[in-house]
């Protein structure tokens, strides 16, 4: 028996609760099982409680053993000093206040059916391969999944939102500089986002502006800031902007990251360094109050016309500084501006909105729906459950199930577990 398993019974009232009695025989009524804490100090609070007629309010404890108050030293504890009803699986030994009054308790290991037990076992089987749900996630109500998969859906905007709320913190509250932070780190994707996001933070938005009239400025300091300006080579291209970038770092007192932060090594040429910094210059230059851009617009094909960019000629023929390739238009692809709809656009919209006190947030839902799902391991293994994905809102809501559920054995936290366990 854990005590997680425990709250969860007492809180959904999974037990045979009537003609219940405490250990000294005393009948009890549950009027109300109080409020989850989730803060120090007893684990229900405000519960109402009959004991023997007697109407009872105040705190409940839970415990798999009796004698766990005095491991725990509640007896000296004043938080503890208004629990009205001792709840645990296994009565060893009586607890009193500090009155030398017993405390009422209950021993609920003959209240629960050996069904939920053995339901609660199977669900934490060692067994299972993936998740422990596997075998019966398809069985669930879709009703209970969707409401379900839309809370896990703003859990996750939630957390990035804490994320951003430290770069905003770190920019002065700067929304237009957070927001180049963010795509700057995505625009690096996983094998380049710190390295990118080191670039953005190593010199002050407030330098951005100044040189944001000049695409070809804004590619300086950027493969500057980056470090990749030192090395040498040949082009007449690199010569200029090694030229321009000790001029800048010489105006602006410019630090660059390492040169060996930034990497190529496992990346498809379009996924280039080099390239996403042209590309990412190209969409500072093209809009220098992109905040205020992408808060305006709500629909999809609003965003793929704002981010639809390229790079600068140079890099049509180029990918390095060194080899001459065949000429292309290096475009951001769909693809791409959905990750970053999904990973900076998005969050970055919800955490605004609600900074004014918005509380519809039909725009941001009707976007992500719009999105196409995800393509990576986890929706591919959902997908096998037939638990299926038609959009990035499901996407995004299953890897928060994942990864903040599954993977930390929340069971009794989640919807879906609440379900079976309940059934």
């Amino acid at each position: 028996m854990k005590e997680n398993l425990l709250h969860f019974i007492w809180k959904l009232k999974l037990f045979s609760y009537k003609n219940l009695q405490t250990t000294n025989g005393e009948n009890i009524e549950i009027t109300s099982v109080g409020i989850e804490n989730s803060n120090t100090g007893p684990d229900f609070l405000n519960a109402k409680i009959v004991v023997n007629k007697q109407l009872w309010a105040g705190n409940v404890e839970i415990h798999i053993n009796s004698s766990d108050w005095y491991a725990h030293y509640h007896e000296v504890d004043e938080n503890y000093d208004a629990v009205i009803l001792h709840v645990v699986w296994e009565h060893d030994v009586e607890i009193f206040r500090k009155s030398n009054e017993a405390i009422a308790t209950l021993e609920l290991k003959n209240y629960i059916s050996k069904d939920l037990l053995n339901k609660h076992e199977q669900l934490f089987s060692i067994t299972k391969n993936w998740i422990n749900c596997e075998q019966d996630i398809n069985k669930i109500d879709t009703f209970v999944l969707s409401h379900w998969f839309e809370r896990l859906y703003f859990e996750r905007l939630e957390h990035k939102s804490e994320q951003i709320q430290e770069i905003l913190t770190k920019t002065n509250n700067s929304w237009e500089a957070t927001l180049f932070v963010l795509l700057a780190k995505n625009f690096g994707l996983k094998i380049n986002a710190d390295a990118f996001m080191s670039f953005a933070n190593s010199f002050d938005f407030s330098i951005l502006r100044k040189v944001s009239s000049s695409k070809e400025q804004l590619e300086v300091l950027f493969f500057g800031q980056a470090g990749l300006l030192s090395n040498n080579f040949e082009s007449e291209y690199f010569r200029k902007l090694k030229e321009d970038y000790d001029y800048l770092k010489v105006k602006f007192k410019l630090s660059p990251i390492s040169n060996n932060q930034v990497q190529f090594f496992r990346l498809r040429p379009n996924n280039f360094p080099t390239i996403r910094l042209s590309q990412l210059a190209s969409l500072c230059y093209n809009y220098q109050n992109l905040f205020s851009k992408i808060i305006e617009i709500n629909t999809i094909e609003e965003f793929y016309d704002l981010l639809n960019v390229s790079t600068s000629k140079f890099w049509e023929t180029h990918y390095t500084f060194e080899k001459e390739s065949k000429k292309s238009t290096k475009k951001l692809t769909k693809s791409f501006i959905d990750l970053l709809l999904i990973n900076t656009i998005i969050p970055l919209k919800f955490m605004y909105l609600k900074s004014l006190g918005e509380n519809d947030l039909s725009s941001v839902i009707s976007i992500v729906e719009q999105i196409k799902p995800e393509k990576n391991t986890i929706i591919s293994n959902f997908n096998e459950l037939k638990i299926k994905s038609n959009n990035a809102f499901k996407t995004q809501a299953l890897l928060q199930l994942k990864n903040e559920y599954c993977n930390k054995q929340l069971c009794l936290e989640c919807s879906i577990g609440k379900e079976l366990l309940k059934s």
